[in-house]
Formats: C-alpha cells, structure tokens, sequence
C-alpha cells in the first residue's frame, strides 16, 4: 500500500492518484504510525496540520524508516520533515527540500498559507513564501520586473502574516496608489505566478508511483528508540481504533 498525505498543496489530487495510492487528508500526529501499521510501503509527506493540532512527529517517521518503510517528503510539511530526517533516510524531494537542507530556509512558515475545509478541497487562499519568491525570480530573469521591484515586493512578502498574504496585499505595502502601473503589476504577479509546492508535489507523486511495493531491509546504522512517549502515542492509537 502507498500512502499520499495531501491537501492544499495538491487540492485536485483525488483525481491525480489513480488507483494505487491512497490519498489522505493532511497528516497529523500519529498518522504515518497509523499508515505503518496498517502495512504502508511506501509514504509520501506533502501536506501536515500544525496549529489546530499537533503536528506530525518526528518520531513516528523514524518508526516507520526503522520497519523499511519508504517514506518521501516534499512541497510543504513534507519538505520540512525529510530535510530533519533525511540523515534517517527519509528522502527529500523538489526544489523547496533542498533550500532547507542547504540552509537557504529556516523558517517553517516559509510554506504555511491560510486554506479552506476540506469540504472545499483545502482550496488555497493566501500565498505561501516559497511561491512568492519562485515567482519574483522568474519575473526577474525573463526580465519583467527590475531587481529592485523585485527586492521591494519580496520584503513586504516577508512582514505579511502568512494568513494575510495575498498579491494584492503585497502589492498594496508597495504603493499607495490604484493607478494602471500598479494594476498592470497585480495582473502581472497574478498571471505569473510560480506554484512551486504545486511543482514539487507532483515531483513526489511521480516518485511514489513508481516506489517499490515492498518494504526495504531495515536501516542497519541506526536503532529505534522506544520511550516513554512513545509508547503512550502507540497506547492512544490503540484507544482510538
């Protein structure tokens, strides 16, 4: 079995799975431990819950390497916990992985955004960081706009909120305007922009499909620790079931 969590990064992944992968809902604590249990293969990480509730612990995708499960991040939550893990052997994948693993991110809410229920397919409505900046630097090098909107338009990124990031928001910190410049600029970002979760996403998709359908050998360099904490989540699992 191979396991998708995904949410608002992929909002149409129901209809981009096919019938190999089971697609769920943005992954909480105790979900891959519960995925693992239930005889995943391979895991594939893109969307985690992180305020409502308690995030996807590190602990339980080290379980789940420790068993030989494949398991696979990228785009958001995912890209976070395989640039954590990778040492483990959690595999990273797309672009935004690799800035956190080079360093180049640090901050998770560089990934967050405000999205709808899921009964509205966790409909995207703000604008993650990572998309903001994948769409300057396109802007920039196909020549669009100038390094120094670029630059400008970036740091009033950076003071929004991720809750209250919008183009619009963003173009409004830059002028105080509503003259055809700063429209012609609105349509400009809107028309351009780069969803580069979206882009790594399917990056991961790609990847899972063509995953073994069986578990690896074990990791041999590493052992996993069984703790107090541990064991409780495992107890409340049980409780749940």
């Amino acid at each position: 079995m191979k396991v998708l969590f995904a949410g608002p990064t992929l909002p149409d992944a129901r209809t981009l799975v096919g019938d190999d992968i089971v697609l769920r809902p943005p992954a909480e604590l105790g979900d891959i431990l519960r995925a693992t249990q239930e005889g995943a293969t391979a895991i594939g990480l893109v969307d985690g819950h992180f305020e409502q509730v308690a995030p996807v612990w590190h602990k339980e995708i080290l379980f789940a390497l420790s068993v030989g499960v494949h398991v696979y991040g990228a785009a958001s939550m995912g890209a976070l916990r395989a640039a954590e893990c990778a040492t483990f052997g959690m595999i990273g994948v797309g672009r935004i992985y690799g800035q956190y693993a080079a360093g180049e991110l640090e901050d998770d809410a560089d990934v967050a955004l405000l999205h709808g229920p899921a009964e509205l397919g966790h409909l995207p409505l703000t604008l993650p960081l990572v998309n903001v900046v994948a769409t300057l630097e396109d802007l920039r090098q196909r020549q669009l706009i100038d390094a120094a909107a670029a630059l400008q338009l970036l740091q009033a990124a950076k003071a929004l909120f991720y809750k209250q990031r919008t183009w619009s928001a963003i173009v409004a910190r830059t002028t105080h305007a509503q003259d055809a410049e700063t429209r012609r600029l609105l349509a400009l970002l809107t028309g351009g922009t780069i969803n580069q979760k979206r882009l790594d996403a399917l990056e991961l998709l790609e990847i899972l499909r063509n995953a073994p359908a069986l578990r690896a050998m074990p990791a041999q360099d590493w052992a996993f620790n069984s703790t107090s904490l541990w064991k409780r989540l495992l107890n409340q699992l049980v409780a749940s079931s």
